[in-house]
């Protein structure tokens, strides 16, 4: 961040001009205390600090990208819906998902939550509406393989725009890491990549530039405001956006119990967890932890629909987990050594 501020443990500055009867003070109240405690300062080199919340933020993202890696093994498993349809009834159940966690979180007036984000929220919800319908409007018109490639941009263009934004420096491992991720991810669909396809790679190109900007936009204003119901903001869009493109509906039931599970499982609750797990985080460690969801995706279609694993998704894998791993040990040295 520009400057280091200081803060009371478990209380956002939000928090401490708002009365306990506000939106935003009402919202965070109920949240985890792990998703409460204050933003550590910002460490001079790489942007990030080994410290217990940290790791737990860690964990708590991989669990995130766990959720995440299971869309592709539960849409193999559709019967009718497909494409922007996935999509609309994906984002509705996210919808339904985010109210819910916020009820239980005690918050009973969702919209006055939303308002209360201003435009930090805006901006927020439509890169989440941006990232939820363009990797699909994107696979309409280049190849998955494309499509992967150039989704996996996120760590590199999220660190660049933290460094311009929030004047982070990145530590070089990081920057090795970043490019072992990108080297393994395109080794793994290297088969299938080509030049066909270009207006949905450029499609695609907004995947990770969203996801750079909502990243960037959730350090710099967690201080200030809760961007979590964000997500709700970017699921309505979704739908809104989708719902013209997906009609007529043809879901059957057991379509819909499938999306159900996609749109609480995958977007919902690992999305919500994100953006507590983020006040912990850099932006360029959230896109790259996120990269899991690549290598975890084919696993689960060997465990759920039978699919081989060729040679090169196990060998770019392995590259990507050998980068966050990388990563890993060298933010955990002490920091005489680094």
């Amino acid at each position: 961040m520009a400057s280091v501020q200081f803060y009371l443990p478990g209380v956002r500055s939000s928090d401490r001009r708002a009365g306990p009867g506000t939106p935003t003070a009402s919202f965070a109240a109920h949240a985890p205390d792990v998703f409460r405690s204050p933003i550590p300062p910002r460490i001079p080199v790489g942007g990030v600090s080994s410290t217990p919340d940290h790791r737990r933020a860690v964990a708590l993202l991989i669990f995130c990208a766990l959720c995440w890696s299971i869309a592709g093994v539960f849409t193999r498993l559709l019967e009718r819906a497909e494409s922007f349809e996935v999509t609309f009834w994906r984002s509705l159940f996210c919808v339904i998902g985010v109210l819910a966690m916020m009820a239980w979180q005690g918050q009973r007036q969702p919209w006055r939550v939303v308002r209360a984000m201003g435009l930090p929220g805006v901006i927020s919800g439509v890169m989440w509406s941006v990232m939820f319908t363009c990797f699909m409007l994107a696979l309409t018109r280049t190849s998955t393989a494309n499509t992967m490639l150039v989704s996996s941009l996120s760590p590199l263009l999220a660190a660049l725009l933290a460094w311009l934004v929030l004047g982070e420096r990145i530590r070089a491992a990081t920057w090795v890491s970043i490019a072992a991720a990108l080297g393994g991810i395109a080794w793994m669909v290297r088969e299938g990549v080509s030049a066909e396809g270009v207006s949905g790679m450029l499609i695609a190109l907004g995947v990770p530039l969203a996801s750079a900007i909502n990243l960037v936009t959730l350090k710099k204003m967690h201080a200030q405001v809760d961007l979590a119901p964000a997500v709700l903001t970017g699921a309505v869009l979704s739908c809104l956006i989708t719902l013209p493109m997906a009609w007529p509906l043809s879901a059957t039931p057991r379509d819909l119990a499938i999306l159900a599970l996609l749109g609480f499982v995958q977007l919902a609750l690992p999305c919500m967890l994100m953006v507590r797990a983020a006040r912990h985080l850099a932006p360029h460690e959230i896109a790259l932890i996120g990269l899991l969801e690549v290598v975890l995706g084919p696993i689960w279609a060997w465990l759920g629909a039978g699919e081989a694993i060729g040679a090169a998704t196990i060998q770019g894998g392995a590259l990507v987990l050998a980068a966050l791993a990388l990563n890993a040990w060298w933010q955990n040295r002490p920091a005489f050594a680094r």
